[in-house]
């Protein structure tokens, strides 16, 4: 169960990530999570969107350089130690985490952590295995 993410390649210039954002909202296209990581030279946007073919569309006919990953949503308690368990799962299965990041739909329901690791089906396995719920793409969008 994969969630698919798009992954936004933008110089760091003032005004790009609010380019980005009114691209996706005028065409109304509703961002479920995002993270930005930057370097000196350039960041990279990683979206979960309602409609990932649109987005995909509209954001190269804006000019932008984006990317499709695949990433799994972990549904855990909003609560403390949510994520160290999830990540003494992955220890436990000697994966390595590339990146992850994090939405709570509401204050003490459930989170969702989204992640990339080096191997995605043995994560999903590991994670199911220990009692991981692993929402799909459209589960995700429907918080």
């Amino acid at each position: 169960m994969h969630v698919e993410q798009i992954a936004v390649f933008l110089e760091n210039k003032s005004g790009r990530l609010a380019e980005i954002t009114a691209t996706l909202a005028y065409h109304g296209i509703n961002i479920r999570a995002l993270s930005v990581a930057d370097t000196a030279d350039f960041g990279i946007l990683r979206l979960i969107v309602d409609d990932v073919e649109s987005a995909k569309k509209v954001l190269k006919a804006a000019g932008f350089t984006i990317g499709i990953t695949n990433v799994i949503a972990v549904e855990v308690a909003d609560r403390s130690g949510g994520l160290a368990q999830v990540l003494m799962t992955i220890e436990k299965a000697r994966l390595n985490v590339e990146y992850m990041y994090a939405f709570v739909n509401k204050s003490g329901e459930n989170a969702v952590l989204i992640f990339r690791f080096d191997d995605m089906e043995r994560a999903i396995v590991a994670l199911q295995q220990d009692g991981f719920t692993i929402l799909s793409g459209e589960q995700v969008c429907a918080l």
